[in-house]
């Protein structure tokens, strides 16, 4: 049955609540949406859809949840967070999330949900595309455009929440994939991932503040693979335009730490102009220097959080990444990310 059809069961009889910031909302992104889950730890409960509302509205951006009123209703939700990700696993009866046109007005775009659904079924319907899950099945949404997700019978699902700049792929690429089923039809990496990603949030909140955020950058990189894969997999996507901005794009990851790496040095070793290189990277809405100074910065914060590289001065790890003025990593640190290289090490 088309979603549509679906939908108009589960209206219920007053308008569904819309999750607002509460209390334990902690905005942690210049968007004002809030990575910081209310109950953190144990499993929180609700024996109502109106309690269930509330538990919504604390781990998630501004959505609108609706169920048949007449039935009882019960939902158990577990989150956990690190680095920005949030893991989280709910558990309810059936019911429909909406992302409307007032709930994104209202705060939280710029963030990437990815579903792993673990048990029952589920349709996500976003830009015009509908797919519908079962047990396995990965897919991913985009808190800045509207979408519809039916759960028609009871189910538990994993959601896995992150700022869509922590994902090393453009937007416009990312974008075709949203309302997509990586089942595991979709290559070899699907079980790994799903495998991986199954054991959140239980697990992860027994471990360390550091030991989370690594695993939180190996989910990402993970996430990352499995896009990047399923889009060189797609024929539809061989063009010679994309395949060439796909190859630029791994010529930059390769070359980060570089100080030479540049426009000139990008465009010579694509054998075309700079002024072609710079057309491109308007395309996609951005420019070349900026796409190259975010990917630096993102592999410094990475390093900066990693146990494993505690020794390192802040300067080393800027310079691992051809950041060699250290009082200017130091300020354009600080200014993408509200704190200094010293005070995120100290958190």
């Amino acid at each position: 049955m088309h979603i549509a059809a679906q939908q108009n069961a589960f209206r219920p009889a007053a308008p569904a609540q819309r999750a607002e910031a509460g209390p334990g909302r902690v905005p942690a992104r210049p968007d004002g949406g809030s990575l910081r889950p209310a109950a953190p730890g144990g499993p929180a409960r609700a024996d109502s859809l109106a309690a269930f509302r509330s538990m919504v509205a604390s781990s998630f951006v501004p959505l609108q949840v609706s169920a048949e009123t007449d039935r009882p209703f019960t939902g158990r939700m577990q989150s956990v967070e690190a680095d920005d990700v949030v893991f989280t696993e709910v558990a309810a009866k059936p019911h429909l999330v909406e992302r409307t046109p007032e709930n994104i007005a209202d705060g939280g775009s710029g963030y990437y949900k990815v579903s792993l659904l673990l048990a029952g079924s589920s349709i996500l319907v976003q830009n015009g595309r509908e797919v519908v899950m079962r047990p396995g099945d990965l897919s991913v949404y985009d808190t800045s455009r509207p979408y519809s997700l039916l759960f028609d019978q009871d189910f538990r699902n994993l959601i896995m929440m992150f700022p869509k700049d922590r994902l090393d792929l453009p937007a416009p690429f990312t974008e075709q994939l949203t309302a997509v089923s990586f089942g595991t039809e979709n290559g070899g990496l699907t079980p790994i991932v799903t495998a991986f990603l199954s054991q959140f949030p239980a697990q992860l909140s027994e471990l360390d503040g550091r030991l989370r955020t690594k695993l939180a950058h190996t989910s990402l990189d993970l996430m990352t693979m499995l896009f990047s894969s399923v889009l060189g997999a797609d024929p539809a996507q061989r063009d010679p335009h994309r395949l060439l901005m796909q190859k630029i794009y791994a010529y930059i990851d390769t070359h980060l730490a570089s100080p030479e790496l540049s426009p000139s040095s990008i465009a010579a070793a694509h054998y075309v102009s700079t002024r072609h290189l710079h057309a491109l990277f308007r395309e996609a809405d951005t420019t070349v220097s900026t796409w190259i100074r975010e990917r630096r910065l993102e592999r410094c914060r990475t390093d900066l959080l990693d146990p494993v590289l505690a020794d390192r001065t802040v300067s080393a790890i800027a310079a691992r990444w051809g950041l060699t003025d250290a009082a200017h990593f130091s300020r354009v640190f600080k200014t993408t990310y509200g704190v200094s290289p010293s005070e995120l090490r100290n958190t």
